[in-house]
């Protein structure tokens, strides 16, 4: 039987509590403003493949890991929702800047949502378990759902980042800094820089990150027994440099370390220990698997 523990355990919760339960799966019709900009963003997705460039390339690759990698995996997620480690303000600040350039919502947002989901994971009142419908799970829930008009539900939930002013204004302006960054591709490269490197990265980061959501409930295998549907996927793990390994996630919430395995590669755990060899994350907290003795390997 093989367990985890943290090598660096943490008192208390990384999730915070809401009085009562909200169930935010109620569907209130189609949010026309995020319908019409995600269509609008897959068709200059699709736009870009006819208007390639190498450089324009490079332009994606730099954009994908500043913004999935640093800012949504490493950022949003492991260090604003569950506290794995901690690193100084301003590169906190600058991880945050980050994570609106996959056009998620502002940090508040996201990470309150994401709260949420751990509070009732597969549960009512999970935000997008795919007991609700595969569709939802993946897409349904921020296209018809009421969860996004919830600011004051969403601040309970996020009350460390909802006090802090800075956080409070890239929450409401989360569009600037993706806005200013397409600009700029667009006036030193054109329409080639600007559709790969701003458009292509939105359109496929969504997707990749509500596969987390979706795929990672329904399909893999499970280490742990946990009380949720949660699953260790390949592919997501590849697609999101180690976000797929799911079910470790949910079984040790709090650990930076999400592939516990050798072969579990987790590329946003190496970013975390390159940041933590630079001096600039500590308090690390990693999850490690240990087999009991006389146990046999699951």
């Amino acid at each position: 039987m093989i367990e985890a523990t943290l090598v660096h355990p943490v008192s208390g919760d990384a999730i915070y509590e809401a009085p009562g339960l909200y169930s935010p799966t109620i569907r209130r019709g189609t949010n026309w403003i995020f319908t019409i900009a995600l269509v609008s963003f897959h068709l200059g997705a699709l736009a870009a493949l006819f208007c390639f460039r190498w450089s324009a390339l490079v332009a994606f690759a730099v954009v994908w890991i500043l913004a999935q990698n640093v800012g949504i995996a490493m950022g949003y997620h492991r260090l604003f929702t569950h506290r794995g480690y901690a690193t100084p303000k301003w590169l906190e600040y600058c991880i945050a800047v980050c994570g609106t350039l996959a056009l998620q919502g502002g940090p508040i947002y996201w990470v309150a949502v994401h709260r949420m989901h751990h509070k009732y994971t597969d549960k009512a009142g999970d935000p997008h378990s795919p007991r609700d419908g595969k569709w939802w799970s993946h897409m349904g829930w921020i296209m018809d759902g009421s969860l996004r008009n919830e600011a004051e539900v969403l601040k309970q939930y996020a009350p460390d980042l909802s006090r802090q002013h800075f956080y409070v204004w890239l929450d409401k302006n989360h569009w600037i800094p993706l806005t200013t960054v397409g600009l700029s591709l667009f006036a030193f490269g054109g329409w080639s820089w600007m559709l790969w490197g701003a458009v292509m990265p939105v359109t496929i980061g969504l997707h990749v990150t509500w596969m987390v959501n979706s795929v990672t409930h329904l399909w893999g295998g499970r280490r742990f027994s946990t009380s949720d549907d949660s699953r260790n996927n390949l592919l997501v793990a590849l697609l999101t440099g180690g976000e797929g390994w799911h079910n470790n996630h949910h079984a040790n919430p709090v650990s930076a370390r999400h592939g516990l395995a050798w072969y579990e590669v987790d590329l946003n755990y190496f970013g975390i220990c390159l940041l933590k060899r630079l001096g600039l994350a500590k308090h690390v907290k990693a999850a490690r698997l240990e087999i009991k003795p006389g146990k046999r390997r699951e």
